[in-house]
């Protein structure tokens, strides 16, 4: 099957803290690919957001 590349866009300060720590929250945009055979088949745009003092992923939750 396809080889998926991540790459990483750019990063800013999030809003809030880590639930954990309390540190500050850093996110992350980051654009993925999934190539077959040398061709683009799918492209998308992330964002990840993480703890920078624990270095936790954190997941966002929508309600």
């Amino acid at each position: 099957c396809g080889a998926e590349k991540e790459r990483v866009v750019g990063t800013h300060k999030a809003s809030g803290a880590c639930p954990r720590c309390g540190g500050a929250v850093v996110a992350t945009d980051v654009a993925s690919e999934r190539r077959i055979l040398g061709l683009p088949l799918c492209l998308k745009n992330k964002r990840k957001y993480s703890c920078t003092r624990c270095l936790r992923r954190l997941v966002t939750l929508y309600s």
